[in-house]
């Protein structure tokens, strides 16, 4: 498990210093962003990942990897409006918004620490392919969620399905490394 905790720590690194990038590129003009559009963003970034994993022609030149960091970054952003609401104008400096994006980290982390002992590291024996699947699934569950105007009868909110976005392509981008690093 400490391994885990290094590896994801080695991810989040990469996805924190391209959000670092982009926030000095951009500013936080992802603020405005409502939630459905953020889905949205994350869903187009699955669907081009099951289709590279499908397909056998490939006509834009990235990979799965910069479309996982997509992900994990466009679900910690998701995260942040769902805790500060929706603004109407660019309104973090880089310094507020690696603060709440290192906030969001640390839960999510600590949701990744808590499954991944009760799962005993199964993640480790999956297809990069399931936990795209997995990420799918879950961006269509959120789908419904937002339908239904974010209230569920009996199922975790969207925020534990954005947190799970987020480990489960940490894990693939552990899984892709190191299938990369046996080469």
């Amino acid at each position: 498990m400490q391994q885990t905790a290094q590896q994801y720590d080695a991810v989040i690194q990469k996805c924190r210093a391209l959000f670092s990038q982009k926030m000095q590129d951009y500013s936080s003009a992802w603020r405005i962003l409502r939630l459905p559009s953020l889905t949205d963003q994350i869903f187009i970034k699955a669907q081009r990942i099951r289709g590279l994993q499908e397909n056998q022609v490939q006509k834009v030149d990235e990979g799965e990897i910069p479309e996982f960091i997509g992900i994990i970054n466009y679900s910690v952003m998701a995260l942040i409006q769902l805790k500060k609401g929706v603004a109407q104008q660019p309104d973090l400096s880089l310094e507020q918004a690696l603060e709440v994006y290192d906030e969001q980290i640390t839960i999510t982390k600590q949701l990744m620490l808590n499954k991944n002992h009760d799962y005993g590291e199964a993640w480790r024996e999956m297809r990069v392919s399931s936990l795209t699947d997995l990420i799918l699934q879950k961006l269509l569950r959120v789908k419904q969620i937002e339908n239904n105007q974010g209230k569920t009868l009996v199922s975790e909110g969207i925020d534990a399905n954005y947190q799970d976005m987020v480990n489960y392509a940490v894990f693939a981008l552990i899984l892709l490394n190191f299938n990369q690093q046996k080469k």
